[in-house]
């Protein structure tokens, strides 16, 4: 009895190391999974902020303007549709003359800096490269930027289409991913992803509010300054803008780089004007619209950014602040106050809480 008892511990000791080495290999198999499909599930992430923003703009027509829930989506939708559409019609040709110029002025603009500051002119060098590459070299390099063009296009059409289907049934998607984990967490799980999603959206608001601050302050005081293709320059600026910290180096670069083909005087006035408009989003904009919004330490988010581009490229510098948004809220709820019971307020839980309510 003893031997057949000693045999049977160490069958079920065997069954269990077996059970723990397979648990192990896939969580394994599914990190590499998800670091296979990491570009997949970047795009699915903007689709979320895709979601949140209409539903958010839906909420505030619902909200003020009394249109039926049912419509709600639907009108939010047109309304986009039509405001980008008069956009288009009123200044697309000038701004995509615009840009155009800006993209033929920067090469020209990248050599004069480049000879300022006594390196030579880059493009001479860059048309040497080109000419020692074989014709069927420059034509398949030719070919990659147009599909990397076209494969951004569909990424960007994909994320628009996927945030309206995810838009127009939220909770199905919410409660698809709280039924992946065991019943008793279901509650904690769904309050702490309601509470991301208010954070995100509070942040998504103010950022686009800032966004458009910062392209037509910026747009104006390069037409005030007389550099070409003001309105283009503008339009950079803001985009960029999304990207917090390093977006405006980024968006100010090419009203700097296409100054200083003007003169040094409107180079030393672009410099400034980008330093003045930074501070008037920082200490003006900013304040008035994120009063509750999410704020993270500088430097983590800073280096959030930058991990976020080392490891997922381009997609990640664009949603690596908003995926900080949300590991910062989760850390915050499910660690630092469930499970080490220090209290601290979590962004986005009362807004959380009070839609709840009204539901």
């Amino acid at each position: 009895m003893n031997e057949d008892d000693s045999s049977f511990r160490r069958f079920m000791g065997d069954a269990e190391f077996v059970r723990k080495t397979l648990i192990v290999l896939g969580l394994v198999a599914l990190a590499l999974l998800f670091w296979k499909l990491a570009d997949v599930l970047l795009l699915a992430f903007g689709a979320v902020l895709v979601a949140i923003i209409l539903r958010a703009l839906a909420d505030l027509l619902v909200r003020y303007l009394r249109v039926a829930e049912r419509w709600s989506l639907s009108a939010a939708s047109l309304l986009i549709f039509t405001l980008v559409l008069i956009l288009a019609v009123t200044f697309g040709t000038q701004i995509r003359s615009q840009l155009a110029n800006v993209a033929e002025q920067l090469p020209f603009a990248i050599d004069n800096l480049s000879k300022n500051l006594g390196f030579g002119a880059v493009t001479d060098n860059l048309n040497e490269m080109l000419r020692n590459v074989p014709s069927g070299g420059i034509a398949s390099r030719l070919a990659g930027i147009g599909g990397t063009i076209l494969g951004a296009l569909t990424n960007l059409v994909l994320v628009i289409v996927a945030g309206l289907y995810i838009a127009s049934s939220p909770n199905t998607y919410l409660q698809g991913i709280i039924k992946l984990f065991p019943i008793r967490h279901h509650q904690r799980v769904e309050s702490s992803l309601r509470a991301s999603g208010e954070a995100l959206k509070l942040w998504l608001v103010s950022q686009l509010i800032a966004m458009t601050g910062v392209g037509i302050l910026s747009a104006l005081a390069y037409w005030w300054i007389g550099l070409p293709s003001p309105f283009a320059l503008g339009l950079i600026a803001g985009l960029t803008d999304f990207i917090p910290f390093l977006g405006p180096f980024l968006g100010a670069a090419p009203a700097v780089l296409i100054a200083f083909t003007v003169s040094g005087e409107a180079a030393l006035w672009t410099i400034l004007a980008t330093l003045v408009i930074q501070q008037i989003e920082g200490n003006i904009i900013q304040p008035l619209v994120t009063q509750n919004v999410i704020t993270t330490p500088p430097a983590l988010a800073l280096f959030a950014i930058l991990i976020g581009s080392v490891l997922f490229g381009t997609l990640g510098l664009i949603f690596g602040f908003p995926l900080a948004v949300v590991v910062f809220v989760l850390v915050k709820k499910l660690y630092v106050r469930e499970t080490l019971g220090e209290p601290t307020t979590v962004p986005g839980e009362d807004q959380a809480n009070q839609a709840g309510s009204d539901r």
